[in-house]
């Protein structure tokens, strides 16, 4: 099984949690791709059988201007039956708390996509709770999969 990780990341928090998804789909024997979003482009990840999408969320429950050219390929994409899951980072003092995991969830179930499990979002964790958040987030993504049992 191949998956690819494409993730937006301003203060290194989202990549933080890309880093250790992307670690724990490998322990279950998936060959993981991980992309910064400004090396990733949204045609290619039709080639991939998992595609994770990870983001924080800007202003007011927005994607991040980064995430642009990426959403942009990505609404032209057919991925009809693909099997996704998507996380990322947000503040909780705003009205819209981490949105960008929601709009990345709605345009990938609109463009066919399966999501495998709902979107986890972080909120100013400790490095040592996002680290456990993201291990099993990525341990539910591999038993969606049907690779491991969640313990």
């Amino acid at each position: 099984m191949k998956a690819v990780v494409v993730f937006a990341s301003m203060t290194g928090t989202t990549e933080l949690m890309a880093d250790v998804i992307g670690a724990e789909l490998a322990q279950f024997g998936v060959e993981v791709v991980q992309k910064d979003v400004f090396e990733a482009h949204g045609g290619e990840i039709v080639d991939f059988d998992l595609i994770l999408l990870g983001s924080y969320t800007w202003g007011d429950g927005e994607l991040p201007d980064e995430m642009a050219d990426f959403y942009s390929e990505l609404l032209e994409v057919d991925l009809a039956g693909k099997r996704a899951a998507v996380f990322g980072a947000g503040d909780s003092s705003y009205e819209h708390f981490a949105m960008a995991v929601d709009i990345l969830e709605e345009t990938l179930k609109a463009q066919g996509c399966v999501l495998l499990i709902d979107g986890v979002k972080a909120d100013g964790e400790p490095e040592e709770e996002l680290k456990e958040m993201s291990r099993s987030f990525g341990k539910k993504v591999a038993h969606a999969c049907g690779l491991a049992e969640v313990h």
